[in-house]
C-alpha cells in the first residue's frame, strides 16, 4: 500500500493539477485508507493524531464527488473552531480550484449578511462551526437537502467544547441518504454513541503514529514562580532563536499583558484570541503564515486549526488547564517529517500537572537548565541578526495554486439582472477561451468577481473593452486585493 500514488486513485485531471501544485508526492497513510473508502460513499470513522493529512484525505474524495452544476450545497463540514474552518475551507478551495468548486466558510462574529449573500451562490461546500450553522438553518438561508456528505472533524473537541447538541440537531437535518464522515484524535463514549446512532456499518480506521511526538519534538520544561516567567522567557528566546514561534497563554488578558511586553523589548510579535474581530484574527494569521513576525502570543484558539509551515518552537508560557491541550499545542510545531521544540513553564503548584500529562501520553518531558549568561549573550547577537537580515518570507500554498489565474473585476452584478451563466457564457465566446478557463464567478449587488483561468486573463480583459455582457456595456479591470 505504501507504493500506492495519487494517480492510482484515477482522479479527476482538475484535481491531479492541484494535488501536483499543493506540493503533496505522495498519499499518506490516512490519505490511503480513506480516500477509497469516500469515493465507494462509506460511513467512515477515522482516528488519527493531528498533522497526519486528514483534510486532504476528504477533501481530495470529495472534490471529485461533487457535482459542479448543482447549486445546493452537497458537503458540509462541522469544525470546532473559527481558525479550523477557514483553514479548512482555504485547503478545501485550492484542491478543487480547477474544477471550479466554491467553498464558503461560516461561523460566529463576521456579519450574518455577508454569509447569506455568499449562500444564495452556487456554494458547493460549506464547511462552519455548529451555532453559526446552526443559525443559518432556522433562519432558512442554509439548503441541507442535497446534502450528500456530512464531515464532523475534530470531533472530541466539539464534545470538549459543549457542541455535541447542536451537531445532534444539525444531523437530525441532513438527508438520511448521505454519507458521514467523522474524525477524532480520540473517541470517547460520547463520541461512540453518536456513530453509532447515525452511521451505517462504518469502515473503522485507525491510523497509528509511526513516528511519536516525543521522536519528533523536543520537549522541555522549566519550574519557576509566576513573577520569573517573562525574564526567563526572554532568556530562553536568546538562547534557542526560534525563527517561528506561538507563545500560548491561558487567558485573553495574559495573551494583551504578554505581548505589550514583547513588543516594549523589541519581539516581533501579534496576539491572537477570541476577543477580537474576527478580521483582526484573519488578518493576524495571515501575516503570521507570511513570517511577517517571529512570535504569534494566543490561547488554544490557535491550537487547533492552525496549520503553519516551519513553526520552531512552541512556548506553553501558562501551562494549559486540559491536558489533551498540550499535545495539541506542542502539535504545531514538528509537522510535516520536520523537528521542533517545545518548551513549557511551570509554576511549583502546577507541575503535578504536567508529570500527569506526561504519564498519561507517553511523553518524554525533561526539566530544562536556565540557560547561562554567555548563551544569553551569544544568542542575543544572533537573534539581532536574524532580525537585521530581514525576516524569511514563507511560501504560500494558495499563490503556488493561484499562479495561472486571474480574478477580474466587472461592475455589473445583480441589479442590472446579470447571472452567472451571462458572465460565463460571454467570457467563453472569447477567441481563444473554453468554457473550462472560466472559473468561480461571484455575483453581487452592483460587481461581480470572476476567476479566469489558465493565464487568460489579458486575453479576456483586452477583449471585454469591445464585448457586452445581457447586452449591457461592462468595464472590467483586475481586481483589487
Amino acid at each position: 500500500m505504501s507504493n500506492l500514488n495519487f494517480e492510482d486513485f484515477n482522479l479527476d485531471t482538475n484535481i491531479l493539477k492541484s494535488i501536483n501544485r499543493l506540493g503533496y508526492k505522495a498519499p499518506s497513510e490516512v490519505q490511503q485508507k480513506v480516500i477509497p473508502a469516500i469515493l465507494k460513499n462509506k460511513d467512515v470513522i477515522i482516528k488519527s493524531q493531528t498533522g497526519s493529512g486528514k483534510t486532504a484525505a476528504f477533501s481530495i474524495p470529495l472534490c471529485q464527488k461533487i457535482a459542479i452544476e448543482e447549486r445546493s450545497p452537497q458537503v458540509l463540514i462541522l469544525s470546532p473552531t473559527r481558525e479550523l474552518a477557514m483553514q479548512t475551507a482555504e485547503d478545501f478551495s485550492n484542491m478543487g480550484k480547477f474544477r471550479r468548486i466554491n467553498c464558503t466558510p461560516i461561523f460566529g462574529r463576521e456579519p450574518i449578511t455577508v454569509q447569506i449573500r455568499k449562500l444564495k451562490q452556487r456554494v458547493h461546500v460549506v464547511v462552519g462551526t455548529p451555532g453559526r450553522i446552526l443559525d443559518h438553518i432556522k433562519r432558512g438561508t442554509l439548503n441541507l437537502k442535497k446534502i450528500r456528505y456530512l464531515v464532523i472533524d475534530e470531533a472530541d473537541e466539539l464534545l470538549n467544547m459543549g457542541f455535541i447538541d447542536q451537531v445532534n440537531k444539525i444531523i437530525d437535518r441532513t438527508p438520511s441518504k448521505r454519507s458521514t464522515l467523522l474524525f477524532s484524535a480520540t473517541i470517547p463514549k460520547e463520541i461512540l454513541e453518536l456513530c453509532n446512532k447515525y452511521m451505517v456499518n462504518p469502515i473503522n480506521i485507525e491510523i497509528e503514529s509511526k513516528d511519536p511526538i516525543s521522536s519528533k519534538i523536543k520537549q522541555t520544561y522549566y519550574e519557576i514562580p509566576a513573577f520569573e516567567k517573562f525574564p526567563l522567557l526572554k532568556k530562553i528566546i536568546y538562547s534557542e532563536v526560534p525563527k517561528s514561534s506561538i507563545i500560548f497563554c491561558r487567558t485573553k488578558s495574559n495573551v494583551d499583558t504578554l505581548s505589550v511586553k514583547m513588543k516594549d523589548n523589541g519581539f516581533p510579535c501579534a496576539p491572537l484570541h477570541g476577543g477580537m474581530l474576527q478580521s483582526e484574527r484573519t488578518a493576524t494569521i495571515k501575516r503570521f503564515k507570511n513570517g511577517e513576525f517571529v512570535f504569534l502570543i494566543c490561547t488554544d484558539v490557535a491550537s487547533r486549526g492552525l496549520d503553519i509551515d516551519d513553526i520552531t518552537h512552541v512556548i506553553n508560557y501558562d501551562i494549559p488547564m486540559e491536558r489533551e491541550s498540550y499535545v495539541h499545542r506542542i502539535g504545531r510545531t514538528g509537522r510535516a517529517g520536520k523537528s521542533g521544540t517545545a518548551i513549557t513553564f511551570v509554576t511549583p503548584k502546577e507541575l503535578r500537572f504536567l508529570i500527569d500529562i506526561a504519564s498519561i501520553f507517553n511523553l518524554n518531558i525533561k526539566e530544562g537548565s536556565i540557560p547561562s549568561d554567555e548563551e544569553v549573550k551569544s544568542g542575543r547577537n544572533k537573534f539581532k541578526k536574524m532580525l537585521q537580515s530581514g525576516l524569511k518570507v514563507k511560501k504560500d500554498k494558495s499563490k503556488t495554486i493561484n499562479k495561472d489565474i486571474t480574478k477580474i473585476y466587472i461592475n455589473a452584478g445583480k441589479k442590472k439582472k446579470i447571472r452567472p451563466g451571462d458572465i460565463a457564457g460571454t467570457i467563453s465566446n472569447i477567441d481563444g477561451v473554453n468554457p473550462e478557463d472560466v472559473g468561480i464567478i461571484d455575483i453581487q449587488d452592483n460587481f461581480s468577481y470572476v476567476d479566469i483561468l489558465s493565464n487568460k486573463g489579458p486575453l479576456v480583459l483586452d477583449a471585454l473593452k469591445n464585448k457586452t455582457i445581457k447586452g449591457k456595456k461592462v468595464k472590467a479591470e483586475i481586481a483589487k486585493k
